[in-house]
C-alpha cells in the first residue's frame, strides 16, 4: 500500500493525465481555486484597506511557511519574484575587489544563475567555472580546489538540475568558511523532495523557488540570510519595503530595517502570496521525508527500467546521490518528448540530459512503468514520422 497516493485527489490534473514534470512545475494543488479567490475577494471587499489588514505582513507569513520546509531560522526568508533576483540580491551585497573578487561555479549550474554571473565581470568579478567530466557530476575536489582565498562567492545548486546530482553542500560550506568565502546554496531542485536542514548546513545564504516540488506555483522565491549575517549587509539592491519606516514616505539615504525585510525592495507579488500557500501546506502534512523515501523507490525504478531496455541515464545511479528527477537519453529523445506530450504523459527534455522524468508523492508505480512503455512504443513505431 501506498500511503501517498490519498492525496492524489487534491491535484486536479492527475485525474486524466500521466504528471512526471514536478521537476518544472509541480500539479497545481485544488486549494488554489480557494486561495485565489479569497485573494480577489478581500480586493474586492476591502480595497486599499487589504494592506494593513493582511497583504502587508503576508510575505513574513509565507515566509516562515517555506522556512519550516527548509530548516530556515524565523526571520531568515524574504521572498522574490525569482531565484535571478534574490542572487542580484545578494551580489548587491559585495564588492568585487583584489584579491578577493573571485567566483566559484560549475557548468553544470541553471543557465540564467551563469548569465548572471558571467555579467557581473563588468562590476569586476573573476568567474572560474568548475567543469564536469562526465556531465552527471561534478568532481569534488576539484571544486574544493577552486574555492581560495581569492573567493568571494560560490554559488552551488544542492541538486543539479539536468542530472539531478546532489552536491556535497556540506564539504563546500566547510572549504569556503575555510577560505573565507560566502556559499549561495541553489536549493531549488530539492525543496520539497530531497530532506535538508539550511540552519544545521550553516550556509551564508540560499535560494530557491515554490514552483517545482513545492507545488506552489509561478511567481515566489526565496532568499535565506543567515541571521548572524544579517546585521552587517547592505544590499545596493532595496527599495522602500526594506526602510524602517515605508508608510512615512521619507526622501534620502534608506534607514534600513532588521530581520528578513531587510532584503526587500518593491512592492511584493501578493496574487501569488496566496496562490502558493495550499501547495505549502500540503507539503508540509505529508511530509519531507516520506516523500524522499518514495521518491527514491520511484526513481530506482525509472532507473532500472531505462538501463532494462538499454537507454542511456544522466542521472546518478547511486540513490544517495540522486535528487528526484531520473534524466533517460534514449533514441530521439526529444521527438520522443514531444510524443509524449501529444500522449497527455508530461514530461520535459534538456540537451546533454535527455528526457527528464520526476514523479512526486502522487504518482503511483504504475504511471512509472506506463511512461517507460510508452517511449519504448513511440521509438518502436517511430510516431514522430506521423506528424
Amino acid at each position: 500500500m501506498d500511503d501517498l497516493l490519498k492525496w492524489r485527489n487534491e491535484f486536479p490534473i492527475l485525474a486524466d493525465t500521466t504528471y512526471m514534470i514536478s521537476n518544472s512545475l509541480g500539479a497545481m494543488p485544488r486549494g488554489v481555486y480557494d486561495a485565489v479567490r479569497s485573494y480577489a475577494d478581500t480586493w474586492a471587499t476591502r480595497g486599499v484597506r487589504a494592506w494593513e489588514e493582511e497583504w502587508w505582513e503576508l510575505a513574513a507569513k509565507v515566509g516562515e511557511k517555506i522556512g519550516v520546509l527548509v530548516g530556515a531560522e524565523p526571520g531568515s526568508i524574504s521572498l522574490h519574484q525569482n531565484v535571478t533576483t534574490t542572487e542580484a540580491v545578494v551580489t548587491s551585497c559585495f564588492d568585487f575587489r583584489p584579491p578577493r573578487d573571485k567566483v566559484v561555479m560549475v557548468d553544470l549550474e541553471f543557465p540564467s544563475i551563469v548569465y548572471f554571473y558571467l555579467e557581473q565581470q563588468r562590476r569586476g568579478a573573476r568567474v572560474e567555472m568548475v567543469k564536469s567530466e562526465d556531465g552527471i557530476r561534478i568532481p569534488l575536489e576539484k571544486l574544493l580546489a577552486a574555492i581560495d582565498e581569492e573567493t568571494l562567492l560560490v554559488p552551488i545548486s544542492l541538486v543539479l538540475f539536468r542530472s539531478a546530482c546532489i552536491m556535497d553542500a556540506k564539504a563546500i560550506i566547510e572549504r569556503a568558511h575555510r577560505v573565507g568565502a560566502h556559499v549561495i546554496l541553489d536549493a531549488y531542485q530539492a525543496a520539497g523532495t530531497v530532506p535538508f536542514n539550511l540552519s544545521e548546513l550553516g550556509t551564508d545564504f540560499a535560494v530557491g523557488g515554490v514552483l517545482k516540488w513545492l507545488c506552489s506555483g509561478p511567481g515566489i522565491a526565496y532568499l535565506y540570510v543567515r541571521p548572524d549575517l544579517q546585521p552587517n549587509l547592505r544590499p545596493a539592491l532595496t527599495g522602500w519595503l526594506a526602510h524602517r519606516r515605508p508608510f512615512d514616505f521619507e526622501v534620502g539615504p534608506i534607514d534600513r530595517t532588521e530581520g528578513s525585510y531587510r532584503f526587500l525592495n518593491g512592492t511584493p507579488p501578493v496574487p501569488a502570496l496566496y496562490a502558493c500557500q495550499p501547495g505549502l501546506d500540503v507539503i508540509a502534512k505529508v511530509g519531507i521525508e516520506p516523500i524522499r523515501e518514495k521518491s527514491v523507490r520511484q526513481t530506482d525504478r525509472l532507473v532500472e527500467g531505462a538501463l532494462e531496455r538499454g537507454w542511456q541515464v544522466n542521472t546518478p545511479r547511486n540513490r544517495a546521490e540522486r535528487g528526484g528527477t531520473v534524466s533517460v537519453n534514449c533514441p530521439h529523445a526529444h521527438e520522443v518528448m514531444q510524443e509524449l506530450l501529444a500522449r497527455n504523459i508530461l514530461v520535459d527534455y534538456r540537451p546533454k540530459a535527455g528526457i527528464r522524468l520526476s514523479p512526486h508523492f502522487y504518482n503511483c508505480d504504475e504511471e512509472i512503468d506506463f511512461a517507460l512503455d510508452q517511449i519504448g512504443a513511440i521509438l518502436a513505431s517511430r510516431a514522430w514520422e506521423r506528424h
